[in-house]
């Protein structure tokens, strides 16, 4: 059986169907929450409901589990104190209990630029993270990828609400000029999926990324045009930014934005182009090809989306 962390969120809810269409057996592990999950409809899963604080919980949840996808996470939140709970501790002890059950395989969705020593916390987290499940016996397979999107991400979603809402200037960090390489959700998905049958994979870090390297200002225009809509762009210092983005993530309620991700922009996040095709025998999707789930969304959508109640998930690149 396969267990899913962060299984009800934007990239779970993809591994989930391409897990399932291959007829593999599929548990949830999910954290105790009064809201109801955002489960995949039509699939068959098994639940498993701990919080990675609950040890006895989580030993309880490895009945039956031979393969471990670790997803979640709460870089959605922008709050550093989730992150350090759910991405740091909680993969610590995920693989702690996973390595004394005897798991057969351990795979860890991360980011491109995870690194200990990096300045900024979501990506020193995902690096600390991955040095906890290296210490343990598991075999184990860390995915560092580029940021993914697809139909409800937060990252194309969030920058058509704040494209759709701005009047007619946008600001940009930089320039807009940090380079991105997207990967489409099913593409992404399907890479995870088929590292399970790939041995060459198992103790190793794989960085993959989509097929172009697109600078965020590029990114914007493409939302733009995909949208019907015009923006004029204009630098702004990052510093500037953040504060910005740290008022307006106190006072809005789904702001789509958060530190975490002005971060990410702080620099390139490219790998090389050629992973997936060469590794995975894979060839991702271009970006323009997979946005039409941003037309014809209207200006009262994007505005209700962005003041309607917040409901702080703990998924993964979303």
């Amino acid at each position: 059986m396969i267990m899913i962390t962060g299984g009800t969120g934007f990239v779970g809810n993809a591994l989930i169907r391409q897990l399932s269409t291959l007829g593999y057996p599929i548990k949830l592990l999910i954290r105790p929450s009064k809201s109801s999950p955002n489960f995949p409809t039509g699939i068959p899963l098994d639940v498993a409901i701990a919080s990675f604080s609950d040890m006895k919980g989580l030993r309880a949840a490895m009945k039956g589990v031979d393969i471990i996808f670790h997803l979640a996470s709460a870089e959605s939140s922008g709050r550093q104190a989730q992150l350090n709970l759910v991405d740091v501790q909680g993969a610590d002890r995920l693989a702690q209990v996973a390595s004394q059950a005897k798991v057969n395989r351990f795979i860890y969705l991360s980011h491109l630029g995870a690194d200990n020593a990096s300045a900024y916390p979501l990506l020193k987290a995902k690096a600390f993270a991955e040095r906890a499940i290296k210490k343990t016996n598991l075999p184990y397979t860390i995915v560092r990828s580029a940021v993914a999107f697809g139909k409800d991400d937060h990252f194309t979603n969030g920058l058509a609400s704040l494209l759709k809402l701005s009047p007619f200037v946008v600001m940009l960090p930089d320039e807009g000029s940090t380079l991105l390489q997207p990967i489409w959700v099913d593409d992404l998905a399907t890479a995870l999926t088929w590292a399970i049958d790939m041995p060459q994979t198992i103790n190793e870090t794989i960085e993959i990324g989509g097929p172009e390297y697109l600078s965020f200002k590029e990114i914007c225009t493409l939302i733009t045009e995909k949208m019907g809509i015009k923006r004029h762009f204009i630098n702004v210092p990052p510093v500037l930014l953040r504060f910005f983005t740290e008022i307006f993530e106190t006072i809005t309620p789904n702001f789509p934005s958060s530190v975490f991700w002005l971060d990410y922009l702080a620099t390139n996040r490219t790998t090389s182009m050629d992973v997936l095709p060469r590794e995975f025998s894979l060839i991702p999707a271009r970006m323009h090809q997979r946005l039409d789930y941003l037309k014809g969304e209207s200006f009262r959508k994007r505005l209700w989306t962005l003041f309607a109640k917040r409901k702080r998930t703990i998924t993964r690149w979303d």
